[in-house]
Order: C-alpha cells, then structure tokens, then sequence
C-alpha cells in the first residue's frame, strides 16, 4: 500500500499492457516481443518510477508465454504525508506471469501476479476466454481474477488483516465496416476485508472549534461496483485513426463518474507513428462516508468515516502526446522488428470538497476554510520494444 498516497500511476501500465494483450479483433496469438520500460509520475508531492521487463514467447504456435517484472521507486511527500505524517520513500516490486493458448477460434488466458512491498502483499490470479464467431467479424470476450492481499502497517506488527478482490468481465466487439470497430464493456468488481489506509486519519473539528484533529479511518469490509464502457475507432483513409471512448462508474458507496477519451493516431512515412490524446475524468458524486471535515464530537459515533481525496467530488482532464519510431529492417538482425516509443502526459486534478489543509493555510484562512486543493502531474513512459 502506498501509505498514505492515493496517486495511481495513470496510464503507465494501461499503455503498455494494450501493447500486450492478446489481439482484440481476432483470435491470433500476439507476437513474439520483448518490451523494456521506464515510466515516471510525478505530482501532487509524490515521484513514482521505475523499470519493466516483459518477454513473449509463442510455443507450436498454439500457445504464447509471457513473463513481467515491474518496480516502483515511490518518493511521497504528499499532502496527507505532511499533515499526518512525514515524508518517506519505498519500493514496491511486482512479477507476473501467464499464457494465451489458441483453439480454432478461441484464446483462453491464464496469468498469476505478485506484488510485494513493506506493508503490503498482494496476490492476483486471473482467467480470459475470447471466441470469434459471424466470419471473425465479432468478438465476445470473458474475464475473471481474483486478488488475495494481505493489509499491514509498519510499525505495528500486529496489524496484518486480509482484503479480497474479484473481478467480473464481459465484453463484445463488433466489425461494422473495413474502417470502423466498435466494443463495449462491462465489468463487476467485489471487494471484501480491509479496504482503507491504515495510515491516513478522517479530519474533524476540535472542541475549540477552529482545531483540527484526526481519527483513523473506518471504511466498510464490502465494496461493490459496476463500470460500462463503449469504445469505437475508425481507419481515415491516409493510414490514421481516430479512437474514442466514453465508460461510467458507480458502486455501493455512493460514488459515481464518468470519464471520455479522444485519441488521433497519425503515421508518418514509413518509419513514425504520432499520437495525441484528450481525456477527461469527472467525478460527480463521492463516497456517502466522505467528509473533508467532520463537525466537533465523538468521531466513534459514526459508523463509517474517511478522508481519502479519491473519494471526494473531484475533476481531472489529461492532454497527451507521443511517438514512436520503427527502425529500418536489418538494423538489429537478429530481430524481425524495433522501435522506440515515448509518451507523456499532462494531467490537471481539482478537488471540489477537499481542502489544502497544509499548516501555513489552516493559520491563515483557520480550519475548514482553506483553499480547495489541485495539483498538476506529468507521466512519462518511455520503452523499447524488440519482435522476433
């Protein structure tokens, strides 16, 4: 667990395992690859990087193995660090493993991840089935994983409870014409056990009423929620495509969003492909035990209580740009194919009912009044790719 950071790494690993992944329009095996990354965040107090490995591996042509090894440097000196806490620096390492095997028509996928750091472990395994059927112009697709984690907290060793995560997957994707695919999704996922940070405190008001104080934070052991998505991309005529998608969020604790996505791919001559990208992240309704401040009393009163800013009301938008550049064949002769990709984005977060409540602006503007808190942050993945 990332203590008391709540910054995901956005689109780091979504990039590349879409690089990854089996074929989404038809029942091929991916390719033989090698693929090396860096990637790095950076924002909101909190620097996030490191390196992945992942090697692909077809065997008789009926199956394709697959191995990744992936590591997290985290520097975080973020905003509920500072108040609650001091700044710290940790390293969380993940390994993965798993293969795709084609029948006919039909994958199916099996995979195992470990990820492990200081105060947390987690183990995650997951099963996929793809069919094409109606001349391979459809795709019907099914997923299941689940996730078996354990919940310590350094320094106390006699914190260590069990969190378990399963997730549900369908999904469809359709051939409309030669130029335009369109899929949607649908995905459940169940969460039981220890689901909050037993780092971070819920804020409340002091008996003075202008003190701040802080409590642990008491979540439910259960969470349930439901993302539907639509994706659709079109071929232009001169080898570019334009992607778009737009998916809606919503679980048992009350909170909702939606988010959109717009994405221009542009090949240029034989050897560049450029990409730009717009994404924007609304979320509308936070969770119903959420509260930047809780009023003066007995915080025990309260059943459930939290202070996480990711289950405030809260905004993001995200401009990204990339490119990738294929090298002439022959270049690496022992490779079939080479390129080198880099991608960056800039993402603008600003929170609707979660408060900057650093120590200079509660003196200034006094609890409860302080400047509502936004951040700016930057994600770079830079990676190496190599097909044989």
């Amino acid at each position: 667990m990332n203590k008391l950071t709540a910054h995901p790494l956005p689109s780091a690993l979504v990039f590349i395992l879409a690089c990854w992944s089996a074929s989404l329009f038809a029942a091929v095996l991916p390719e033989d690859r090698t693929d090396v990354l860096y990637h790095r965040f950076e924002g909101g107090g909190v620097t996030i990087d490191g390196p992945s490995v992942l090697v692909r591996k077809g065997v008789a042509e009926k199956v394709s193995v697959w191995a990744n090894y992936y590591v997290d440097f985290v520097s975080s000196a973020s905003l509920d660090v500072i108040t609650q806490g001091s700044a710290y620096t940790e390293e969380r390492t993940e390994t993965s493993t798993g293969f795709d095997y084609l029948r006919d028509r039909t994958i199916m996928s099996l995979s195992y991840t470990n990820s492990s750091e200081s105060d947390y472990e987690a183990e995650t395994f997951g099963f996929g089935l793809s069919q094409d059927f109606f001349g391979d112009l459809s795709t019907i697709s099914l997923g299941y994983s689940q996730g078996n984690d354990t919940v310590r907290q350094n320094g106390s060793p006699d914190v260590q409870e069990p969190a378990q995560h399963q997730r549900f997957s369908i999904g469809w994707t359709q051939v409309l014409t030669k130029n335009w695919i369109v899929a949607l999704n649908s995905e459940t996922v169940i969460d039981e056990g220890r689901l909050d940070n037993p780092y971070r405190g819920a804020r409340y008001l002091g008996p003075d009423g202008a003190q701040q104080l802080f409590q642990p934070e008491r979540y439910p052991t259960t969470r349930n929620s439901d993302s539907f998505a639509i994706r659709s991309m079109v071929y232009l005529p001169y080898r570019a495509s334009v992607r778009a998608e737009a998916r809606i969020f919503q679980d048992s604790w009350g909170v909702k969003s939606t988010n959109y996505e717009l994405r221009y791919v542009h090949p240029y001559k034989d050897n560049w492909i450029f990409e730009a990208k717009y994404r924007m992240y609304d979320q509308s309704k936070g969770a119903d035990f959420y509260s930047d401040l809780f009023p003066y009393g007995d915080p025990d009163r309260l059943d459930f209580r939290g202070r996480d800013k990711e289950l405030a009301i809260f905004s993001n938008t995200a401009f990204g740009l990339g490119a990738s550049y294929e090298f002439k064949a022959g270049w690496l002769s022992f490779f079939d194919k080479t390129t080198v990709n880099l991608y960056w984005d800039s993402i603008a977060f600003d929170y609707e009912n979660y408060r900057d409540n650093k120590p200079d602006n509660t003196e200034t503007f006094g609890t409860g009044n302080e400047p509502l808190y936004s951040f700016n942050a930057n994600v770079v993945r830079f990676f190496l790719s190599a097909w044989y």
